[in-house]
């Protein structure tokens, strides 16, 4: 007997006449139960029940309902008579169990109806219920739901699916049903639900939720005592709500408990997980078959094509439109038209539609009629020659069909009143195309699909169809394919179909090649479709093709949209902005929103969000193909592309403008010939940087060739910030060293300077101090040879730095001594600003602590005169070191807060993390030990996977002189010896006063 998880019956020795078939006539029920109209539902997570609709059935003895659940349990597979009597009574049935086991399914017939409880092979079957109509079936699709949700990374729908999940449970599962196979199933369904509800507290933590989480595991951990994963839980949400004392106590307890109850120790999980604890792992701290109906009378017409035998997923929406389906046959019902505009040519609108009217032809026992409309076709169907189709499938004569649309239409509409007729308008040009041939009365429904979103249809009921979910695409892939190739090669498999787009016409084309081609393993055909260039080519099967598909749409553009179609697919990235498109178009952003949203409206662009727009990957592809094919000249297409790095450049350099009044580096960037956008203060220009990373950092890798590379340097360097931010850095590192290799090919000293600076920035970022040096020597020396003063000032500011972090205080003074005098030659006053308060950190580090303060505040000065935020807060950084040296604390505090509060407000997670820790030190100096380790502890947590191994380590050691005075001891510790494997490793000088620390005298 199966159930969830899944596991095999037990079996036994029977006689023959128990393994004999189920009589046949055992109860005229089953040939003549009355008609019903409610769907049956049935219930196992709890008490055994049945329902039809809302009114429960009376599911009869403890025995009975113990055949019931056996049944249901299989989920319409037959089980035989011997299995069943195992599974009610197990080694010791009573004499006439099989008399008996037939009286039960005779009497559940009565009680289900026509067709449900069928005899069949020597056993029973339960058939019939809708997907979803029996709880379990319900609860497992959720829980595979909410594992796709969370492998996408939305766990806010995967807890929502769980929560629902779970709340299908009504008590004890199968609760008063007899038998062993009902007390196997419990425990394993009990098993099954503690497994979600962990999998849903594990969401909740990641979420964040881990204070809400700890009561809730408290109670848990009291019911199930000896459950390890729900103490690790606990012991997580503890330490994550900063309650590290607790959580070790839970290890502590269970350790105990284990010990008296089992004589064993935690599991290693566990016990790791206390490890980590125990050394404050800052990792921790990281936070989604049918209803058998009763058989139509014979009808006519029944136009429906045939569904096709390997239908593949769209379960939601099957249901979704069923659903509005169902509601069709009932009073009041309404016409309900789909449109499939967010899917594009070949994402199965057709064979969902199908697929759905076919399931729904027992609602309409009057008939199905069908047509395509060829609405991209270059001659789509007249309506008057449909309603004349129509007309005579319903029984009109020839001579009395008339001629005008209007009376044929007004025809159509009388003959269907009082029928109940299902009508299938595939492939619709537009609402007016399918408006005369909607039926007009209720009982009827008509199904329409379309490229286009036929929002003009009033009443109706719109679905927008995307690509398959990967799983589902796979699904579709290896039933064409065969179980047996793609399980030998599954991750080839996964390429083809992510290859594929997940587009269900290019997958079954893909599938169906292979299929074909029984000599070829599936990495060969994912080689094929890998090669963007010819991957179009190679969707092509028989009469079958994709490319064929776009074309379809393609054609029946104007001018100007296929214009703009052709040259927005050149640009990379995930999406586009209006205005960058505008950009790419050389059009007014009006003239171009109306251009985009009529390429939605047929279904070749999507609109992502308001605004911004996106091409499936393979009509992108196809788009590219129709530039080079049909642009009179490839200068136009290099043309569009220079426009949008001219609008991202000059953009770009306008953000830094406003966050950088004063700094110069803008007057040495590229000029641009387009124009970009103008914002009215820095919050709107940093929401737009931020917003357009990943498309102005795509477009940055894009230019990375000819005479756009210059550009395209200057644009990652004016967009700096991007590397500083966190959540960009590591894109923005791949870029910066693809421009360094593409400058590196181009020969131009100056070029590869300015992209030297970038990766310089980038690994002072990351904490990498000795590649930083070496970049920025070899930008300095390039900068020298090319005339250039921007990058050979920047350079040496960041050498000075580079070398306060190593601790060449000598050596990095003379660099900020030599960025002074450039910065001042290239009368650059932030940067002149930039590198005084560097040299006040280099005083600081020197002893020369009255230089520190004074060189920081000429630096604030010079911030402040050109209304400098941003840089403003580096420099009172810099005077808060300086202020703590000198012992001012009160003054240090004040000032590093006023920073704080400048990097929070410009979402620099780098600067503010590096805040906290300064922050923590003046607080430990000033004797505050408490709010010194708070602070570590927010700086750490704002520095994970930014900042690098060094400055983490730097703030363990803070955090662990806080601790040790706080009389943690043995956490400090912990602190200290991590801080001092990070500094070993990367050879750092701070190695050595850790160990220091770490030293029995130091502890003593």
């Amino acid at each position: 007997m199966d159930g969830v998880p899944r596991v095999p019956g037990q079996r036994r020795s029977v006689s023959p006449a128990e393994t004999a078939a189920p009589a046949e006539t055992a109860d005229p029920a089953e040939t003549a139960a009355p008609a019903e109209t409610a769907a049956l539902r049935f219930g196992v997570l709890g008490p055994v029940r049945a329902w039809r609709g809302d009114e429960p059935l009376a599911t009869g003895s403890p025995q009975q309902r113990a055949l019931l659940a056996a049944l249901l349990l299989r989920e319409g597979r037959t089980a035989t008579a011997a299995e069943l009597i195992d599974a009610l009574w197990g080694e010791q049935p009573p004499p006439r169990a099989l008399a008996a086991l037939r009286t039960y399914a005779s009497r559940l017939r009565k009680v289900l109806g026509a067709g449900v409880l069928v005899s069949e092979s020597g056993g029973y079957a339960v058939r019939g219920p809708d997907d979803g109509a029996l709880d379990l079936s319900a609860a497992r699709d959720l829980a595979t739901e909410a594992e796709k949700a969370r492998g996408a990374g939305d766990l806010g729908h995967a807890r929502e699916a769980l929560r629902r999940a779970l709340a299908l449970w009504d008590g004890e599962a199968l609760a008063g049903v007899p038998g062993p196979h009902a007390r196997a199933q419990r425990v394993r369904l009990e098993e099954w639900r503690l497994q979600l509800l962990e999998t849903r507290l594990d969401m909740d933590l990641e979420q964040g939720c881990h204070a809400e989480a700890v009561s809730e595991l408290t109670a848990l951990t009291a019911a199930h005592p000896l459950r390890e994963r729900l103490r690790e839980l606990l012991m997580l949400a503890l330490y994550r709500s900063g309650r590290q004392a607790e959580a070790l106590a839970v290890y502590a307890d269970t350790r105990r408990l284990l010990a008296e109850e089992l004589g064993v120790d935690p599991c290693p999980e566990l016990q790791e997980l206390q490890r980590r604890v125990l050394r404050a792992d800052p990792d921790l701290a990281e936070v989604p078959g049918p209803v058998e109906r009763p058989a139509p009378a014979p009808v006519r017409p029944a136009q429906l094509p045939a569904t096709v035998p390997d239908f593949t997923g769209r379960a939601a929406f099957v249901r979704e439109l069923s659903e509005v389906l169902g509601a069709a046959s009932g009073d009041g019902s309404r016409v309900m038209a789909l449109s499939a505009v967010a899917g594009i040519g070949g994402v199965g609108k057709t064979t969902l539609a199908v697929h759905v009217a076919h399931q729904a032809r027992s609602a309409f026992p009057d008939g199905q009629l069908y047509v395509d409309l060829q609405g991209t076709g270059a001659r789509p169907a007249e309506p008057e020659t449909v309603l004349g189709a129509f007309l005579r499938a319903l029984g009109t004569a020839d001579s009395a069909i008339p001629d005008s649309l209007q009376e044929r239409a007004a025809l159509y509409r009388s003959v269907l009143d009082g029928r109940r007729v299902l009508v299938l308008l595939d492939n619709a040009r537009d609402a007016a195309q399918v408006r005369p041939l909607l039926p007009g009365g209720a009982g009827c429904a008509a199904l329409v699909t379309s490229r286009v979103r036929l929002a003009g249809l009033a009443g109706a009921h719109l679905v927008d169809l995307d690509v398959m979910a990967p799983e589902e695409a796979l699904a579709l892939f290896t039933r064409i394919v065969g179980e047996e190739r793609v399980a030998a090669e599954r991750e080839a498999a996964l390429d083809v179909v992510a290859a594929c787009g997940f587009l269900p016409l290019a997958i079954r084309v893909a599938a169906s090649r292979l299929a074909a081609r029984r000599t070829w393993a599936v990495a060969v055909l994912a080689a094929k479709l890998a090669d963007e260039r010819s991957r179009l080519d190679e969707l092509r099967a028989g009469d079958l093709a994709v490319k064929a598909t776009f074309e379809l749409g393609y054609g029946q553009l104007e001018p100007a949209q296929a214009r703009a179609f052709r040259l927005l697919g050149l640009a990379d990235g995930p999406d586009i902005s209006l205005a960058a498109a505008a950009a790419v178009l050389d059009l007014p952003a009006e003239e171009t929103e109306d251009l985009l949203e009529s390429l939605v409206d047929t279904s070749l662009l999507e609109s992502a969000a308001p605004g911004r727009y996106r091409y499936h990957d393979l009509v992108r592809l196809y788009a590219r193909a129709c530039a080079e094919r049909d642009e009179r000249t490839p200068g136009e297409r290099a043309a569009a592309l220079s426009r949008l790095l001219d609008f991202y450049l000059a953009t770009a350099a306008g953000v830094y403008a406003i966050e950088r009044p004063g700094d110069r580096l803008v007057d040495h960037l590229a000029p641009t010939a387009y124009p970009g956008l103008a914002f009215p203060d820095r919050h709107a220009a940093q929401d737009w940087l931020y917003a357009e990373a990943h498309v102005l950092l795509a477009c940055v890798q894009q230019s990375a060739r000819g005479p756009a590379l210059a550009r395209a340097v200057d644009l990652l360097w004016a967009a700096k910030d991007l590397a500083e931010s966190g959540a960009n850095a590591k894109q923005y590192e791949v870029v910066a060293l693809a421009l360094r290799a593409a400058a590196q090919r181009a020969g131009d000293p100056g070029v590869l300077s300015r992209a030297l600076t970038t990766l310089t920035n980038v690994h002072l970022v990351a904490g990498r101090f000795r590649e930083a040096d070496e970049q920025a020597r070899l930008a300095m020396e390039l900068a020298r040879t090319a005339g250039d003063p921007a990058p050979h000032c920047w350079a040496a500011n960041d050498r000075g730095i580079i070398a306060l972090y190593e601790g060449r205080n000598a050596e990095g003074e003379g660099y900020l001594r030599q960025a002074i005098e450039s910065f001042r030659a290239d009368e650059n006053l932030a940067g002149e600003a930039s590198a005084l308060c560097n040299l006040s950190r280099i005083h600081l580090a020197m002893g020369q602590v009255t230089s520190a303060v004074e060189l920081a505040r000429r630096g604030i000065a010079i911030y402040d005169r050109l209304g400098h935020a941003l840089r403003g807060a580096n420099g009172r950084y810099a005077l808060g070191l300086a202020l703590t040296g000198q012992g001012r604390l009160d003054d240090a505090v004040e000032r590093l807060n006023e920073a704080l509060e400048v990097f929070r407000d410009s979402r620099q997670r780098l600067w503010e993390g590096m805040t906290l820790f300064r922050l923590a030190e003046a607080r430990l100096a000033g004797r505050e030990p408490a709010g010194a380790a708070a602070l570590a502890e927010q700086a750490l947590a704002v520095l994970r996977g930014i900042g690098g191994e060094w400055r983490r380590g730097n703030v363990l050691t803070v955090l662990g002189r806080a601790l040790g005075a706080l009389g943690q001891t043995g956490r400090a510790r912990a602190c200290w010896q991590e801080a001092l494997t990070t500094f070993d490793r990367l050879g750092s000088p701070e190695a050595a006063d850790v160990r220091l620390l770490l030293s029995p005298a130091a502890v003593a």
